[in-house]
């Protein structure tokens, strides 16, 4: 390990972050998977990808304008590449507001901005002091990538779902912010270098918000899936029970003959309530009762 000079750790990291960055690329691939079977990108936004698709084309201009840099030029340019499709695909699909939106952010950003940056800075600067100015520029709109998520990060918490904010999104600009930190910091050159440190912060960031609401998410679906109306039973309280027990639930013709025994108890109770001690009422009522029919046995 004595003879892997600083050169070397700064390749191994850049090829690390090359790797890392090629996966933050292919991340939003579930999205837009979603997108294409919703068949429309209504409650996406595209603000990320296309300051990631200018964000590139800088720094293969920054890269052209340095040496040693060969590895920024190898992943920026598949990022011009994928991101290039990104957009295009959110164009289809995009209601036609949101499809106006994109178009005038691609016109005002890369067709204005990074054309108005390339004719400055090569009229208006020459050799090294080229290369710092586009760094620093490099270094702003690498900012912006970062925090473009938190457009999205705003809906996480005000929905409180996490629906819109890809997981493995967050996790792999976390993981390139660690690489290309020390990328930069190796090749002593703080424009590559500063901005991954808020790039760190903010990927952390979404991380935590997407483990905190998924978690309410989950425990919400769970609450839903319970029945919402339940059957409800005839039951009998024993006024003798402390614990409250219930009895098996009764049928309908049972409770049926409960109603009918209840009103011929309380026939019988109005019936010795009205004559108690008079005998006639007896005789009255055996008058009233039905005579038994005998049977007859066959010989």
């Amino acid at each position: 390990m004595a003879g892997f000079s600083t050169d070397h750790w700064a390749f191994a990291f850049g090829v690390l972050g090359n790797i890392v960055s090629f996966i933050v690329f292919l991340s939003p691939m579930p999205t837009f998977y979603k997108i294409y079977k919703k068949k429309s990108a209504e409650g996406y936004q595209s603000i990320p990808y296309v300051i990631a698709l200018f964000s590139s084309m800088l720094w293969i201009y920054y890269a052209f304008l340095k040496t040693n840099t060969t590895l920024l030029i190898t992943i920026n340019s598949f990022g011009v590449f994928i991101e290039t499709i990104y957009v295009g695909f959110y164009l289809f699909y995009a209601p036609k507001k949101a499809r106006v939106q994109t178009v005038k952010m691609l016109l005002l950003s890369v067709v204005g901005g990074f054309g108005a940056i390339v004719l400055v800075t090569q009229f208006l600067f020459k050799g090294a002091v080229r290369g710092q100015v586009v760094g620093w520029i490099c270094l702003v709109f690498s900012l912006c990538v970062f925090v473009a998520p938190l457009g999205i990060v705003r809906k996480v918490i005000k929905t409180k779902s996490v629906e819109y904010m890809p997981l493995l999104l967050s996790v792999f600009l976390t993981l390139s912010a660690v690489m290309w930190f020390f990328y930069g910091l190796l090749l002593k050159d703080i424009n590559i270098a500063a901005p991954n440190v808020l790039g760190f912060i903010f990927g952390i960031l979404q991380i935590v918000l997407y483990v905190i609401y998924s978690k309410k998410e989950n425990a919400i679906l769970k609450e839903q899936k319970l029945p919402e109306i339940q059957k409800q039973a005839v039951i009998l309280l024993d006024e003798n029970m402390n614990n409250n027990k219930k009895l098996p639930e009764l049928t309908q013709e049972q409770i049926i003959d409960i109603v009918k025994l209840g009103l011929m108890v309380c026939s019988d109770k109005a019936h010795v309530a009205s004559c108690p001690h008079d005998n006639t009422c007896a005789a009255k009522a055996h008058e009233n009762t039905p005579p038994k029919l005998q049977t007859v046995e066959a010989a």
